[in-house]
């Protein structure tokens, strides 16, 4: 789908896309999902997955995997254009979608506001939040040594991008913003009520391992029906 971009086709296109970026408050939020993608290294093949859970009990119900094959470099910065076709590809799987979508990734927390969240949820039409490990962009304090304080990051202009977050004492931040039809202060509320006993918020820990068993050969791609709790994961 990118294959053939270059860096610099890569950066204008994601400028055109922010033109389209929309943020607005959700009604209600039932259900909510993570997406994450896992590869090999130096393998073109994207093992990418979506998972599908209530909100905001987090009781996982169903989920769907595919592959893509890709070559386009892995560059911070440009990662919508490695993982969001892999991801489009799994989303076409799912015939109910899900109120949001939490990516591992940024959403507009990003230099051209373009970061895997909005990236993808421009293209597939949804609401979605990025929730990232490392910070990408922008200048923040870190949050007090508290679970679930926050700080406000934001750009050089002053423009307020996303949040920090600390889940746990302790440990790292993680780093929330707004991917696409969806806002900023709504993002964070999600995502703190998405954290149980983890760093990383439920619907992008369970895509992870679930992606991860997928590359493995321990799981099948297509969709999967939850009939019963899993405790494997």
């Amino acid at each position: 789908m990118y294959d053939h971009y270059s860096f610099e086709d890569a950066a204008a296109y994601q400028i055109e896309l922010a033109k389209q970026l929309k943020f607005q408050p959700l009604d209600k939020i039932e259900t909510i999902a993570g997406a994450d993608i896992s590869f090999n290294r130096d393998s073109s093949t994207m093992y990418a997955g979506i998972v599908l859970l209530t909100y905001p009990g987090m009781v996982l119900k169903s989920f769907a995997l595919e592959t893509y094959e890709t070559n386009f470099p892995y560059k911070p910065g440009f990662l919508g254009f490695k993982e969001v076709p892999a991801l489009l590809k799994v989303w076409e799987l799912i015939a109910h979608k899900p109120d949001v979508v939490v990516l591992d990734g940024n959403g507009i927390l990003h230099p051209r506001r373009m970061g895997l969240a909005s990236h993808f949820g421009i293209l597939a039409n949804q609401a979605t939040i990025g929730c990232a490990k490392s910070l990408l962009h922008g200048k923040n304090h870190l949050p007090e040594n508290a679970k679930l304080k926050t700080e406000e990051i934001k750009n050089n202009a002053g423009e307020m991008l996303g949040f920090a977050l600390r889940t746990k004492i302790n440990c790292a931040p993680v780093y929330v913003s707004a991917g696409h039809l969806i806002t900023n202060d709504q993002s964070l509320d999600i995502v703190k009520n998405s954290i149980r006993n983890y760093r990383i918020p439920e619907p992008t820990r369970l895509t992870h391992n679930i992606v991860n068993d997928f590359r493995t050969g321990k799981l099948k791609a297509g969709f999967h029906e939850i009939s019963a709790p899993l405790t494997l994961f």
